[in-house]
């Protein structure tokens, strides 16, 4: 992996206001992103995946603020901007989004021509023939045949596999640095699926894209993530290679999210399902905000929020399981069927 940092966040908070009170949204997050990489970021609904990644393009609602810390890209402070002048240096240009749902993202009063054309004109400054040509370069390298004639079609005329494809061709001819998926196959049948994660791979290694991957789904993470970043009540509590968080996961929160996934499922044994709800964000979280769903909670847990601690040169975790005076904490036995070789994942 290319170890150049293109883009670094420094506790990060972000608040909402809502109805007279405060939310607290993102809680101190720090993250860096390499050149070249696919990072996944990966938690519960609700657990700040969107709002953090639409900090990063200055897209969430009017009611929220960067309260405080930094989101530094290009020699810039990103948490600075304060105007739509400033955001569309960024937005699209150097970083690009994709949503999870095409139908909402894409004008169905317009032509799928004609939306992918505006980003050409806008960020490459593409117009008549030369729109038009590379318009249908892009919906080829997406996967859609007869581009030329696909792109005078209107987004109701396309299923949802291939709006999405629409919506990747509209940020690819932004010709960003930084790519974002928001769940980009949440809405779509498995088949679909693969094909969408397939075509992703291939527009990564082809524009030389730095990728972010918003997901719930770890089997997906699975084939599209280099690093992964776990995600609980807008706090990073563990990040490492892709290899270490699925075969030597270090945080009760990551344990549980491993333990939920339906294909260590036995049959005629129920379902792992992690027990009660994320905290309430509108209050301020004291200690470890996963200490109440925890069965492997210290007393510390509820007192005081763990520090990171380094567990590899690429992992580290918000836990403080990994205080040299905790007790030793055994990890789930399901998790030792996620091991390719069928051994133990942690070398016990």
């Amino acid at each position: 992996m290319n170890k150049d940092v293109i883009f670094s966040v420094r506790n990060l908070n972000v608040k909402f206001s809502l109805r007279g009170r405060v939310l607290h949204a993102i809680r101190d997050v720090s993250l860096d992103l390499y050149a070249g990489e696919s990072l996944a970021i990966v938690g519960e609904s609700g657990s700040g995946k969107t709002v953090l990644t639409k900090t990063f393009m200055g897209l969430n609602d009017a009611n929220g603020w960067v309260d405080s810390g930094e989101i530094l890209y290009g020699g810039r402070d990103l948490a600075k901007f304060t105007t739509e002048k400033e955001w569309l240096t960024i937005r699209g240009r150097e970083i690009a989004m994709i949503l999870q749902d095409p139908m909402t993202s894409l004008n169905p009063l317009k032509t799928i021509g004609a939306q992918i054309g505006e980003a050409l004109k806008l960020h490459q400054g593409l117009r008549g023939s030369e729109a038009r040509q590379r318009t249908a370069e892009i919906l080829t390298d997406v996967g859609i045949e007869d581009a030329a004639h696909r792109a005078q079609q209107y987004p109701h005329q396309f299923s949802g596999g291939m709006r999405q494809r629409v919506v990747i061709a509209i940020a690819i001819a932004c010709q960003p640095r930084i790519m974002i998926c928001d769940e980009p196959t949440t809405a779509l049948d498995v088949t679909i699926q693969a094909q969408i994660l397939n075509l992703i791979r291939n527009l990564i290694a082809k524009y030389n894209l730095t990728t972010v991957y918003i997901t719930h789904d770890l089997g997906v993470v699975a084939h599209v993530a280099d690093r992964i970043a776990v995600m609980y009540a807008g706090d990073i509590v563990e990040v490492g290679t892709a290899e270490e968080v699925f075969y030597q996961p270090q945080h009760p929160y990551t344990w549980a999210l491993l333990s939920s996934l339906p294909q260590l499922g036995v049959k005629g044994e129920k379902l792992y399902s992690i027990r009660g709800t994320p905290p309430n964000l509108f209050h301020k979280v004291r200690g470890d905000a996963f200490a109440p769903r925890s069965d492997y909670a210290l007393n510390i847990d509820y007192m005081e929020r763990p520090p990171y601690f380094d567990v590899s040169p690429t992992h580290r975790v918000r836990s403080w399981l990994h205080d040299p005076r905790a007790p030793r904490a055994v990890p789930p036995p399901v998790l030792s069927r996620i091991n390719p070789e069928g051994g133990s994942l942690y070398g016990e």
